[in-house]
């Protein structure tokens, strides 16, 4: 099943805003994320004031490493790209605020792809982001009949599912399914509960790690180790 031009051009729009919004840190997103909040009801700005702070707490400070022949190492957190969030139609609003709260927190695009049986508005919610500051096209709007099609998509990262196990386990199967890159299901069944997006380590599903090396020595080296390896010898 093949993408429709427009549905393709959402795509290619959504790829390149989650290089230009993963490019900002953490803090530059949570500042606009806390923005957009004010404009929410209180359950749902409290689902997005909880995710901010977990990112934050989990994964924004960047980790230094120690370098043995003297290069400096750093780890930091960076977002996996493009996130299909989707929900069935009797999720509560704010708990798929709470998905697209958390999937742009660390840096991701979103493509939402709801049917047009959920009560979420999803016109006011790409308002209220663009007040806010965010990124053009940093979320976009897709049909829910392009939806099996788009998940296919090798540049789709992961998808955001809250709902059934029965439907989150067709999803799983659908992505096990799919030629290229693997995909990641980040799934919640529990609507009563939220054990998963009410957990502190919910942002770790959205992420991924990479290391920065940078040589710092004039010989590609630590001066001193090499220093160590010339004794004299008599």
């Amino acid at each position: 099943m093949a993408l429709s031009p427009q549905v393709q051009k959402s795509l290619q729009s959504s790829i390149f805003a989650s290089s230009v919004w993963n490019d900002l840190d953490f803090e530059t997103r949570i500042a606009i994320l806390r923005r957009w909040a004010k404009s929410l009801d209180n359950q749902s700005a409290m689902m997005v004031n909880f995710q901010c702070n977990n990112a934050l707490e989990m994964v924004a400070e960047i980790q230094v490493m120690p370098g043995p022949t003297g290069e400096s190492n750093t780890l930091y957190c960076v977002g996996r790209g493009v996130f299909v969030v989707t929900a069935s139609d009797d999720v509560a609003n704010h708990v798929v605020i709470a998905q697209i709260a958390t999937a742009l927190v660390c840096g991701n695009s979103v493509m939402m792809c709801l049917s047009p049986d959920h009560p979420l508005n999803t016109s006011v919610i790409l308002s209220q982001l663009e007040q806010a500051g965010c990124v053009a096209n940093v979320l976009s709007v897709i049909d829910s009949a392009d939806f099996d099609a788009l998940i296919q998509i090798e540049e789709i990262a992961a998808v955001a599912y809250s709902g059934t196990a029965d439907r989150a386990l067709s999803l799983a199967r659908q992505l096990a399914e799919r030629s290229g890159q693997l995909a990641q299901l980040v799934a919640e069944t529990d609507l009563d509960n939220l054990p998963v997006i009410g957990s502190p380590s919910y942002c770790l599903r959205f992420i991924t790690e990479r290391t920065r090396t940078i040589n710092i020595t004039a010989v590609g080296g630590n001066a001193t180790l090499l220093e160590l390896g010339c004794g004299e010898t008599d």
